[in-house]
């Protein structure tokens, strides 16, 4: 007999770590993303659970510091018994975190977009990989708005290595690097209208943002300084969200465009539904986003896969996760069955005078993640023509 079939004989509740954090830099997006993992997870519990047991979040706040998350991750694991975990935002902390689970078996549940080029059996990444974000939107910009681009980043693995495929994608159009930057993640606004005065006196034809946290506040407040708007000056990043919106203000962030496979916006049956349920228990003024859309379906996910292997057990489960899937907010996901990536549907979103996003383009279907960026295609969705010198159309999939 195949032990996965047996079901559980305890009712002892089913632990689950969470490290997303509640102080720090980029704790605005993070806190979204614990709430979608709680709104979940009551959802799942009051639906009988998984294997007829409880499931229960053990939380603790890493600061949004890296230093903070193997420590924590082995707190959660050695003294509390854990071993599925959910959390860490930037790649930095999850690079920081990658050995402690490998080490002691346990599975990572990474919800945030990321720079892609790495794979591990112990995580689930249901974040974007970079071809279902970075390129289309380095597509869309680069057809619609020009290939003379001012890049700038905080300084950390994630806006380094998205800028790189940037730059490679500029270079393929024959385009111009005009400026590339990296600031602290604490970096002041003096910092930044630094950055912004030289971006000014280069006159690029768009600004690629990969500032995360409270950075983003700066970088608009110094653009708009500099007197370039994202209505004057488009600014596009793919790390932005609708909640970096609120934290920026709507009257410098109108304009900002991004590519995600969710936007609070979207006119789906179940958003509507889940939002509706999201702001009842977490308040009106509490926005969605990306990131919180990953988190909620992939907490789903966990409740799916542990009914189907009829274990908590992580080896059981990382056989079974792959190939799963749900009807998410954003439309159906499913777990790819070779990478632990998702398969997600990208949309180009730019935010309007309301502080979300108007979708200007959307793939037709669910777009497989190609985390080591093996094919550098243009996605037609994007409404590009790229048709090079000698009229061949170059690298395009349907």
């Amino acid at each position: 007999m195949n032990d996965k079939h047996i079901p559980s004989r305890t009712t002892a509740p089913i632990k689950i770590g969470v490290l997303y954090s509640s102080t720090g830099v980029t704790s605005l997006v993070e806190r979204t993303q614990l709430q979608a993992v709680q709104l979940a997870i009551e959802e799942i519990n009051d639906a009988g659970g998984a294997l007829g047991r409880e499931l229960v979040l053990v939380s603790l706040d890493p600061a949004s510091r890296p230093d903070n998350y193997p420590g924590m991750a082995e707190q959660l694991i050695l003294e509390q018994g854990v071993r599925l975990v959910m959390g860490c935002h930037m790649s930095s902390t999850r690079k920081a975190m990658l050995p402690i689970v490998e080490r002691h078996n346990a599975l990572l549940f990474y919800a945030t977009p990321y720079e892609g080029f790495e794979y591990s059996r112990n995580v689930f990444y249901a974040g974007a990989a970079p071809n279902q974000n970075i390129l289309p939107l380095a597509s869309y910009m680069l057809s619609h708005h020009g290939t003379r681009v001012a890049m700038v980043g905080s300084d950390y693995v994630c806006p380094h290595e998205s800028n790189r495929i940037m730059s490679e994608l500029i270079h393929e159009r024959g385009g111009e690097r005009a400026h590339e930057s990296y600031l602290p993640l604490h970096a002041t606004l003096d910092d930044f209208r630094a950055v912004a005065k030289r971006i000014q006196s280069l006159s690029p034809d768009f600004v690629f943002s990969t500032v995360v946290g409270a950075g983003n506040a700066h970088l608009h407040r110094a653009l708009a300084e500099a007197g370039l708007t994202p209505l004057k000056a488009p600014v596009a990043s793919h790390m932005c969200s609708e909640t970096d919106i609120a934290s920026i203000g709507v009257d410098l962030a109108e304009g900002i465009i991004t590519c995600a496979s969710y936007f609070q916006s979207l006119n789906t049956a179940e958003n509507h539904k889940v939002v509706s349920r999201h702001k009842a228990r977490f308040g009106e003024q509490q926005s969605t986003n990306v990131c919180w859309e990953a988190a909620y379906f992939q907490t789903h996910l966990i409740a799916k896969a542990l009914s189907k292997a009829g274990s908590e057990d992580p080896t059981l489960l990382a056989q079974v996760l792959p190939g799963l899937d749900f009807e998410a907010p954003q439309g159906l996901v499913r777990i790819d069955e070779q990478n632990n990536h998702t398969y997600l549907q990208p949309r180009i979103g730019r935010c309007n005078s309301q502080g979300q996003f108007d979708v200007l383009a959307s793939a037709s279907n669910l777009v497989r993640a190609d985390p080591f960026v093996v094919a550098h295609t243009v996605p037609l969705w994007t409404g590009v023509n790229p048709i090079n010198k000698e009229g061949a159309v170059q690298g395009v999939t349907p």
